[in-house]
């Protein structure tokens, strides 16, 4: 009889992966303060999810993806993604941006505090409302119903998804703060922070020449004379 370990085949519709390599705590925790727009900035000013709110306040997101991508108006792969993850992480979830049945509510919030996840970005519904605005666990998600959601499948946990217009990989550095929700590509996450430090410096000076009103008009007036403008 053969030693070698089988292939899983799995049904189709369904995949259940690893958890991608960890980030070092370090590296996630100096990305926990800085700002959505800035990571944007220095990652070309169009990457981003489109559509989504925060629905627990004003609360920061920031954590490693779990990913997950489910039948529009079934959370049976969530709840198998909330057993794998741990604390700090985050789970993005591919919905399908449908809106016509909450894929989560207040018990699995309920385990997601307990449980200590950095929150959820969701490309679909949530419901109870009251539950998630007591803040806690942050969630960013594109709508909300009253009708819930059933457990039969399919689905795939830490596969590639797309997630309000947005490609992530399992593993990829999520931030989400009042101004929207970005994931930075694992790879590169410790190469951009020094370029968004540089940049919050930079801006750090821009905004002390506005305070002060003397702002170097040439900033602009330079730009505008080389499209041909006379000023």
């Amino acid at each position: 009889m053969s030693n070698e370990s089988k292939e899983v085949v799995w049904p189709a519709g369904y995949m259940i992966n690893s958890r991608a390599t960890e980030l070092p705590n370090e590296l996630v925790e100096a990305f926990r303060k800085i700002p959505v727009a800035v990571a944007g900035d220095c990652m070309g000013r169009s990457i981003g999810a489109i559509g989504l709110r925060p629905y627990h306040g004003t609360g920061n997101l920031c954590g490693q993806a779990i990913t997950v991508r489910v039948r529009p108006g079934d959370n049976l792969m969530i709840h198998k993604a909330m057993m794998m993850a741990k604390a700090g992480d985050v789970i993005v979830i591919d919905g399908g941006g449908d809106l016509t049945q909450a894929l989560m509510g207040g018990l699995m919030r309920t385990t997601a505090l307990t449980k200590k996840f950095g929150g959820f970005v969701i490309d679909g519904a949530i419901r109870d409302l009251t539950e998630w605005a007591e803040g806690e666990m942050p969630v960013f998600a594109r709508g909300h119903t009253h009708r819930g959601p059933s457990k039969e499948g399919p689905g795939e946990i830490n596969v590639p998804i797309a997630c309000a217009g947005l490609a992530i990989q399992p593993g990829d550095l999520i931030l989400g703060d009042p101004d929207g929700v970005i994931a930075i590509p694992y790879a590169d996450a410790a190469a951009l922070l020094p370029k968004v430090l540089a940049h919050l410096e930079r801006e750090a000076k821009i905004r002390e020449t506005n305070v002060k009103g003397n702002a170097d008009p040439e900033r602009f007036n330079a730009i505008l004379r080389a499209k041909g403008l006379p000023v």
